[in-house]
């Protein structure tokens, strides 16, 4: 039975749709909504929801907003640990979303950080394991994040690495980045971040390039579907899936999450890669990054 181990950040979301350009110094009405947020959390809720088993690692803050995103969880189904950090908030992200749906990002990573190789469970039910590149650029996780990559990798696991926006990978710098894809076996990504870790414009030529460092590559592509290629294997395309976009928050780890469930069970690239398209287009449907 495959079960995924998902290491990065939950966090509370805090969402504002806004229907009009906002005025600086003036009020700029909104829709408001609260919901679980979180990298390898969206990942693994998607994932369970989906019927394949997960757990999380899971750091919150003493307060509501942690016990909050505890209970999302198990509403989901996701297995996770419960470490409560003394003295530190949930991690929270303000999210605002225009009218076409497209978000811009306000991270707080609060009890996140600090993540460290005594928060790792126990490994043996582990099959494949999903990491989130926050706690590889947050300087207060890498060296913990770190390790526990090593220990994964020590006992054979396959690992699916998601590095992150380009504006926190340029924190730490290409080079950074390029040796951490060499320690992972999948590198999903989109294409801004594809065209900035490969110097590549072309999605096809970007895939060449990354597989000199990760044996599996996968580029999300938007509106224009999704493309895979393994070393020694021709490129695999996909178009995206239509639907009708209402918050575009977490459509890569709902994407992540279905390419994952097939993709570990030994599927097909191509219906590991449509697997993410389905649960993109369920994302970006509803409001906020969860099911």
């Amino acid at each position: 039975m495959t079960k995924v181990l998902c290491i990065g950040d939950i966090m509370l979301d805090v969402t504002a749709v806004i229907g009009a350009a906002i005025k600086q110094g003036v009020e700029t009405r909104a829709t408001i909504t609260t919901q679980g947020g979180g990298a390898a959390a969206n990942v693994a809720s998607w994932l369970a929801v989906s019927g394949t088993s997960a757990h999380l690692i899971a750091r919150i803050g003493d307060d509501a907003a942690g016990q909050t995103v505890l209970a999302e969880l198990d509403k989901y189904g996701v297995e996770h640990s419960q470490t409560i950090v003394p003295g530190v908030s949930t991690g929270v992200v303000v999210v605002l979303v225009d009218a076409l749906g497209e978000r811009t990002m306000f991270p707080d990573s609060g009890a996140n950080s600090g993540l460290s190789i005594a928060d790792l469970p126990p490994l043996d039910e582990i099959t494949a394991v999903y990491l989130s590149g926050y706690p590889l650029v947050n300087p207060k996780s890498r060296a913990g994040a770190l390790d526990i990559l090593r220990t994964v990798k020590e006992r054979g696991l396959p690992v699916i690495f998601d590095p992150s926006t380009v504006g926190v990978l340029l924190e730490v710098g290409l080079n950074q980045v390029r040796e951490w894809l060499a320690l992972v076996d999948v590198v999903i990504l989109n294409e801004e971040e594809a065209h900035f870790l490969s110097g590549k414009n072309n999605p096809v030529d970007a895939a060449a390039e990354l597989l000199t460092l990760a044996p599996l590559v996968v580029i999300k592509r938007g509106s224009n579907g999704a493309l895979a290629q393994a070393r020694g294997s021709g490129v695999v395309q996909i178009p995206a899936i239509e639907a009708v976009v209402v918050d575009t928050t977490g459509a890569g780890d709902a994407f992540a999450a279905g390419f994952i469930l097939t993709w570990a069970q030994g599927g097909e690239l191509v219906d590991a890669l449509n697997n993410g398209a389905a649960l993109a287009a369920q994302c970006v449907s509803n409001r906020g990054a969860r099911p």
